[in-house]
């Protein structure tokens, strides 16, 4: 089986430069010892910046039934959306947090047309806590898929933590997604929230592992009527 391929994503750049630039300086200087702690630190935050293929960039196997997971991390909520948390309305809600040594390449958990991008400034809470939802900078894209007469809605946010300061968001309205597809990136530790309409059956718990693009967060009765 080939390995899958792992590249840096290219908002890596000035962070890997900040080890770089001081470690070929001590090199000149003859300074090993401060060229290898510095280079180091390029690799470590190379790595942060680490951006592998993942099966639905070459094939949407998911269909219009299933929600992947748009992050590596780990689920800290799955169930009724949480108030002051989730959008308006009746909606099932997934919550992953992303450690600073999780992948933090973000992906679309369903496959549509973006109808809305949504950026709020805000504070910068632990993403692990119930407010950082509310409280922290946040961008949030609401999805709608056409499935012939009726559409379905996936609305999901990438919030940003104590050590994410900066959440990239690389869609606009009107893009057209495949699931799973790259869709930005949040820096140092973060968060992301999941919300669809509660006629689908959520396939995940609390504490379990997911991987962004292949796994499946949630999933509706193919005969079921979308709402969206």
């Amino acid at each position: 089986m080939q390995r899958p391929r792992v590249k840096i994503d290219r908002d890596a750049i000035p962070f890997v430069g900040v080890g770089l630039v001081p470690a070929a300086v001590a090199l000149l200087r003859g300074n090993r010892r401060t060229a290898m702690a510095f280079g180091v630190l390029a690799a470590a935050l190379a790595a942060f910046f680490r951006d592998p293929d993942r099966r639905p960039d070459h094939s949407e196997p998911a269909g219009p039934d299933i929600v992947l997971a748009p992050a590596d991390g780990r689920i800290m909520w799955a169930g009724p959306g949480q108030p002051d948390v989730a959008p308006a309305g009746d909606w099932l809600q997934v919550s992953i947090f992303l450690s600073v040594t999780d992948v933090h390449i973000n992906r679309t958990p369903y496959g549509g047309r973006v109808e809305s991008v949504t950026h709020r400034p805000g504070r910068y809470r632990a993403a692990y806590s119930a407010e950082s939802a509310n409280e922290n900078e946040r961008s949030e894209i609401t999805v709608v898929r056409d499935l012939g007469g009726r559409s379905r809605t996936v609305v999901f946010r990438q919030v940003v933590g104590v050590m994410a300061r900066r959440v990239v968001t690389r869609v606009r309205v009107g893009d057209q997604l495949a699931a799973g597809q790259r869709v930005g990136l949040m820096r140092f530790g973060s968060r992301m929230d999941v919300f669809v309409d509660p006629s689908a059956t959520l396939e995940v718990a609390v504490g379990e592992r997911t991987v962004a693009g292949e796994t499946v967060l949630a999933r509706w009765p193919v005969q079921a009527q979308a709402v969206g």
